[in-house]
């Protein structure tokens, strides 16, 4: 009887849809997206790119631009090819057909939000795809809610958060990939015909190895400030898949969450909701895509992202375990003598029964170790307040190891696989706490909330992880729900996250996880910033950063700089490139004051000095990039430039040396053309001897049409240089 109940309905709907027709178009300040949403009938995809207006969209379909493909395709009838989503109703039914029942349209302060409700033709199926257009951006996002209205449970077997078709051509992608200590590196190649896939399995850390993240060029190789590409990552903090289904003239892709192993029951009157999927298009290359989610995440999605990031020392490189009170006394001191703002102390402050000597005992165990540190925190935040200096703490509050007093007391707590030998990570002894169960929830927002309790002038904690989800077994959730795990994993984390966020909104959090693992939009909205990579090296920082700046603003991005010689790669950098690298994100040192010598100490002062003057400039001006250090021309460059165009801030940097090397001039970006510009050199080598440009008055036009000559400028091995920009009136 249901079913010819739901039959009736779609007669019904069918019946009086095309009384309802109507194109739906949702536009950002320089893009669209159009839509057809007939009730009865299937949503239609009709057009992603630049801005049209509603006297234009007979234009797309005039032109042959208009796709006129499903907008949300589903399994089950005409199965060939992808689909978004795939369920096994409680009969076994495999199929879904949707047709569109209303669409909404509203607004926040922060986006217009349309919502297509879809419903199945015979089952109790309720799909809701959302498209998101945030004010002032050109960031579009979307993604779908599900709702089980039958009796009995469903399960999704597929649920992508995205499924857009791409105008088949000279498609080329670009996408970053890498590993522990080269994370973000970036790979440009052309799309050919057979599928593309971009996936991460790791349950924890999905940003070490291949980012959710892409650029797609629709006319030729990409570039840097032509061309149009259209551009998308997908804001999830676990397993993605991201495919891209080239077939001669078709082309489409779908990005969400990796199913694999993750099939997910959904009771009676449930709501599954993907991830957003947050996209733009851009006709001014690959520098229009980085800009626009610049702005989106400062505004949006990194929390209090438009409040300048202090410039800090983390003690990691300095003393490694070796953590204790007179050490971080001294250390403060010498940062405070250079303008440093914050000290943070990392890894190995915590453990009594278990002291933190190694990355082989005591995670879980969150008591100040009183043998290092007698003075607890307290004796630390005393110093900090002496030394006039902010104080900031380590923690990795989702893992234990098996030598703890945590994994002692609470071995129910630990995710493992029945009747399986338990896997462990770092130091041989490292596991992962079950965040699918709410006591390990109300233990992990406890971390941060005893801490903060007991000592509120904290300002900044480093939250770390260092483990992939290695057992995939948990021992809160039943059986028939292991399948959960990867995403109620997730949900747990999410909601502690949420908790810390209401009771310490101006806590400065950093996501760390092993380097640049957790570098993406799924947890930023939680945290200020993120640690870019363990990987601290000025040189491959360069190709690093560059990655990473193609969707995260400059303020997200922690950059350090580090000992002389390098403690991951060895090699020996001079203090003024290290300077200069790390000044392009949020200045930060790496380092042991104590090793440098009374000159260095001066040159830091001089360039943290520098930073100030420039720090809004870099943490919250529009990036451009000049010279890409991947075209192997022996120099790297980039700009920030406020959106005024009254300064700007330049770097080059000489990432090759020769006898003989012929340099290429670069040429400026974003600058107005009819202004003139006096320049600064930010961070000579000696004070009283800048480069030839300090004090030149030279106007945007030449800058940016002609650029600088650098043959002169960067004559020695790691060369560099920092410029401001100040118009002059």
């Amino acid at each position: 009887m249901k079913a010819k109940h739901y039959l009736l309905l779609a007669i019904s709907i069918l019946s009086s849809g095309s009384l309802w027709a109507k194109d739906y178009l949702i536009s950002t300040p320089n893009t669209s997206l159009l839509l057809t949403a007939t009730p009865g009938e299937k949503s239609k995809f009709q057009y992603y790119g630049s801005r049209i207006t509603e006297k234009e969209i007979q234009g797309i379909y005039d032109s042959g631009l208009a796709f006129g493909t499903e907008s949300y395709p589903v399994f089950g009838l005409n199965t060939a090819g992808e689909r978004a989503m795939a369920v096994t109703h409680a009969d076994g039914n495999m199929s879904l057909d949707l047709v569109v029942e209303e669409v909404n349209q509203y607004q926040t302060d922060e986006a217009e939000t349309t919502e297509i409700r879809m419903k199945d033709l015979v089952y109790p199926f309720v799909l809701k795809q959302y498209f998101k257009a945030y004010k002032g951006t050109d960031i579009i996002s979307t993604w779908v809610e599900v709702k089980n209205n039958h009796r009995k449970p469903i399960t999704l077997y597929r649920f992508a958060s995205a499924f857009l078709p791409v105008h088949r051509g000279d498609n080329w992608m670009t996408h970053f990939h890498g590993f522990w200590g080269a994370e973000c590196t970036m790979e440009e190649e052309k799309l050919t015909n057979g599928q593309k896939v971009i996936s991460n399995k790791d349950g924890l850390v999905n940003t070490e190895s291949d980012h959710p993240s892409f650029m797609l060029s629709m006319d030729g190789k990409p570039q840097e400030a032509h061309g149009h590409v259209l551009a998308g990552t997908l804001a999830w903090t676990s397993n993605y898949l991201i495919k891209m289904d080239v077939h001669n003239t078709r082309f489409n892709f779908s990005a969400g969450i990796n199913e694999e192993n993750s099939h997910y029951t959904l009771e009676h009157k449930e709501v599954f909701t993907t991830p957003e999927f947050a996209m733009t298009y851009s006709t001014t290359g690959k520098g229009g895509v980085s800009r626009a989610f610049h702005r989106w995440a400062r505004w949006y999605k990194l929390h209090q992202g438009n409040v300048p990031h202090d410039i800090l020392l983390n003690s990691w490189e300095g003393v490694y375990f070796k953590v204790n009170q007179e050490g971080m006394d001294r250390m403060m001191e010498a940062f405070s003598d250079m303008g440093g703002e914050l000290f943070v102390m990392d890894d190995g402050w915590f453990g009594n029964k278990y002291p933190r000597n190694g990355g082989n005992s005591s995670l879980g165990d969150w008591e100040v170790c009183k043998e290092k540190l007698p003075q607890g925190i307290e004796g630390l935040l005393q110093s900090a307040k002496k030394h006039n200096i902010k104080f900031g703490i380590w923690i990795e509050p989702e893992m234990s190891n098996t030598k703890s007093e945590l994994f002692e007391n609470h071995p129910d707590w630990i995710m493992r696989v029945k009747n399986r030998p338990l896997s462990t990570g770092r130091g041989g002894t490292q596991v992962v706490l079950d965040l699918t169960n709410p006591e390990v929830q109300d233990f992990v927002f406890g971390v941060v909330d005893n801490l903060m309790t007991k000592h509120p002038e904290i300002a900044y904690m480093k939250w770390d992880d260092n483990s992939c989800l290695m057992d995939y077994g948990s021992q809160y959730l039943p059986k028939e729900k292991q399948s959960h795990l990867y995403i109620d994993y997730q949900k747990g984390l999410i909601k502690v996250l949420k908790r810390i966020r209401a009771k310490y909104p101006k806590l400065v959090l950093q996501a760390c996880a092993g380097g640049g693992g957790r570098v993406n939009y799924g947890l930023l909205p939680y945290f200020n910033e993120f640690w870019t990579s363990d990987d601290t090296d000025a040189l491959q920082r360069i190709y690093m950063q560059w990655g990473v700046s193609s969707f995260y603003p400059a303020v997200a991005m922690a950059a350090h700089v580090s000992a002389d010689r390098n403690h991951q790669t060895g090699r020996t950098i001079p203090l003024k490139f290290r300077f200069d690298v790390a000044m392009s994100g949020r200045l930060g040192m790496e380092i042991q004051p104590k090793d440098m010598s009374d000159a260095d100490k001066a040159y830091a002062k001089r360039a943290i000095a520098a930073y100030k003057d420039i720090r809004n400039v870099v943490q919250f001006g529009d990036l451009y990039r000049l010279a890409s250090p991947y075209d192997n021309t022996g120099v790297a460059s980039l700009m920030y430039v406020t959106p005024e165009k009254e300064r700007a801030v330049f770097y080059v940097y000489k990432t090759s040396h020769f006898i003989n090397m012929i340099l290429p001039k670069v040429c400026m970006d974003g600058l107005d053309p009819q202004k003139m510009y006096r320049l600064k050199d930010l961070t000579p080598l000696k004070e009283d001897k800048p480069c030839g440009l300090h004090g030149k008055v030279i106007s945007g036009k030449i800058l940016m049409e002609e650029g600088i000559v650098l043959q002169k400028l960067l004559k020695n091995e790691y060369s560099s240089l920092a410029l401001e920009l100040e118009e002059v009136k």
